[in-house]
């Protein structure tokens, strides 16, 4: 009996078909499955949106009320009704209610003096240009000269040991 061969041509041609039709059909795949999830995020966006889109309208619908009107305009603007005596509370250690990461100063060096206002960033660089100005210009001072370990066993001047 003769060997038989482990592929025929037919096994061969048929593997080389199919190889082909996965190299075919993986790009056009590939692309679908690509489309699919950009569908779906299209979607989440459009969800969002609508979403968006109804707050938006319960906010306008809040707005034609007048007495929601009149309580923004108490809340944010600090409006009073005529007849009411309007007041401000103001925190004591001078810290702004809107900012309240801002660190209290206090210009005195205690913790109940007065604070400093704050000031804009680009004053703070100039202070800082200034000081290093100064610090450059300003001569330096001749040096004392320091007293030798013989010389100070005699000397009664005061002097730090």
């Amino acid at each position: 009996m003769a060997a038989r061969p482990r592929f025929t041509s037919r096994a061969t041609v048929l593997v080389l078909v199919l190889c082909s039709l996965v190299a075919i059909l993986a790009y056009p795949t590939r692309q679908f499955i690509s489309q699919r999830a950009e569908i779906s995020a299209q979607r989440a966006k459009a969800d969002h949106a609508r979403q968006q889109v109804e707050q938006l309208r319960r906010d306008k619908a809040r707005w034609q009320d007048p007495e929601y009107v009149k309580a923004q305009a108490r809340a944010r603007l600090h409006f009073a009704v005529p007849g009411e005596t309007p007041y401000i509370a103001v925190d004591p250690a001078g810290r702004d209610g809107a900012q309240p990461s801002a660190p209290a100063r206090p210009s005195g060096g205690t913790a109940a003096g007065p604070v400093k206002a704050a000031k804009p960033w680009y004053a703070g660089i100039w202070d800082s240009v200034d000081a290093a100005d100064t610090a450059a210009a300003a001569p330096a001072a001749p040096a004392a000269p320091r007293p030798t370990p013989s010389s100070s066993a005699g000397d009664t001047s005061p002097h730090d040991h």
